[in-house]
């Protein structure tokens, strides 16, 4: 008797919020998303290649998206169903999280409780709400037919070939994917580099100023850039760029901060953490 072999469909990975097809629409259950059923399972998850993207979002954020677009090509689906990134980012707050609370916090359970806002608030609740938004509005504001916006055609996305007329929507999840990954260079800058440098830009003096405030206009330049490569390796959106605004208007604010507006004495991590401190930062 000769083995069988039964090739996967086509549909058939459930990604985490990714439209349904119109075969699960038949079969009438509602199917836990793959991210939810790879949670726990750790043998399964990919951290070399998470490990690879945070290198790379740093030194060229570009390769990261472009093999989002090759994981399109694969799976079917714009979203990576896997939580290694997640997860490994996660771990780094934890670190930084500790480091800020033994040199700042009253006592160890003010250090658990910015841990935890670090970690719950800062990254996981931010990046679902961010999300959120640019699910309900890129899509909307972003697709094609908005009049009277400058930007490409109907053509591919930054990566792609020139596609075919099957509409797509946006997935949730990609949504996600996109708010994590610019995440990490706010870390990289504002909770690492910020902490070990806050010695010296936290003094009164002007040239303190002004590379203290230059960490945040890095931090969220990195963000927004990432943000706008994200969005703008999806061949169904257009106007893209647009996303790019925020970066002009913090530029302008950064420059007005040099007048006196000291960022990191106000807007450091554990500022906002909501934790009693022994010293200020």
């Amino acid at each position: 008797m000769n083995p069988t072999i039964t090739l996967p469909r086509n549909n058939s990975n459930a990604s985490f919020g990714a439209v349904p097809s119109s075969s699960r629409r038949k079969d009438g259950g509602i199917r836990m998303p793959r991210f939810f059923k790879r949670l726990f399972k750790f043998p399964q998850m990919d951290f070399e290649m998470a490990v690879w993207e945070m290198t790379s979002l740093i030194i060229a954020p570009k390769k990261v998206f472009r093999q989002v677009y090759y994981h399109k090509q694969t799976r079917n689906t714009w979203h990576r169903a896997d939580p290694s990134f997640t997860y490994l980012l996660s771990f780094f707050l934890l670190l930084t999280a500790l480091s800020w609370g033994l040199a700042y916090a009253d006592g160890f359970s003010k250090t658990l409780r910015i841990t935890l806002v670090f970690i719950f608030g800062h990254f996981l609740l931010t990046s679902l709400l961010v999300s959120t938004a640019a699910y309900f509005l890129v899509g909307k504001l972003l697709g094609p037919g908005v009049k009277g916006l400058p930007g490409r055609n109907k053509r591919a996305g930054l990566f792609g070939p020139p596609g075919n007329d099957t509409i797509e929507q946006l997935e949730f999840g990609y949504c996600f994917d996109v708010s994590i990954r610019a995440f990490f260079p706010v870390w990289v800058w504002l909770y690492v580099v910020q902490f070990l440098l806050m010695p010296v830009i936290s003094r009164d003096y002007w040239v303190s100023l002004f590379f203290g405030n230059l960490l945040y206009l890095v931090a969220f330049g990195y963000y927004f850039v990432v943000t706008f490569l994200g969005y703008n390796a999806l061949p169904f959106l257009h106007h893209t760029q647009l996303l790019l605004t925020p970066v002009v208007g913090f530029a302008i604010f950064w420059v007005v901060s040099l007048f006196g507006l000291n960022l990191p004495k106000h807007f450091a991590p554990v500022l906002w953490a909501g934790a009693d401190l022994r010293k200020s930062v």
